[in-house]
């Protein structure tokens, strides 16, 4: 299921996500993945089924090639622009100087705010991973851009776990269920973005 995570900054939203892949450890209860307490699970083991795309994505000195195939060594030039296509990110590559070997500085400082989510994106569609988490990863977009990114991957996103912290109402229009958070608890839960949003 595509699930969205919705609630006033500071309602725990991020939190809950920190607890599933274990950056943070619950001081009470358990959190389970196919019926397993993660906290059996080997950290490299339970982090390799999430692909995860944050607000502020972290990329590192060197191409935009080498930075959507991050960990993913071996990957093919076709799977690395097939990536960069649902993220969007393929339009403004190839239209600089030096396409997919553009060295893009540190953090991805010669790139704008919303190129670096692209980039993001295209390595944690790459990965394949089963469970996606967008942690406000299109906040950076223009409503087009974010348009065309949601029509793009839609398919993409099928027959996998979808969670996404978002605001806008496009992403949230992706979601199955939305769950209400607030003080760090779920406070409502629906079928629709709809419900949530009147």
């Amino acid at each position: 299921q595509i699930v969205a995570l919705v609630g006033d900054n500071g309602a725990g939203k991020t939190t809950l996500i920190n607890l599933l892949l274990r950056f943070y450890e619950p001081t009470a209860g358990t959190i389970h993945l196919d019926g397993e307490d993660i906290t059996t699970l080997q950290l490299q083991d339970l982090r390799r089924q999430f692909g995860l795309v944050p607000q502020r994505p972290l990329l590192f000195n060197g191409t935009i090639r080498a930075n959507i195939a991050f960990g993913l060594e071996g990957s093919d030039d076709a799977a690395i622009e097939q990536a960069a296509r649902l993220a969007q990110a393929h339009h403004f590559v190839t239209g600089l100087v030096n396409g997919y070997d553009t060295e893009i500085g540190d953090h991805g400082v010669r790139l704008s705010g919303g190129q670096r989510q692209r980039i993001a994106l295209a390595r944690a569609l790459l990965a394949n991973p089963p469970v996606l988490v967008f942690d406000e990863a299109t906040s950076m977009f223009d409503l087009d851009g974010e348009n065309a990114f949601i029509a793009s991957c839609e398919q993409a996103l099928k027959g996998r776990t979808v969670i996404l912290i978002t605001h806008r109402p496009a992403s949230l229009a992706l979601a199955q269920r939305l769950l209400r958070v607030e003080g760090g608890k779920v406070i409502e839960e629906s079928g629709t973005a709809r419900a949530l949003s009147s």
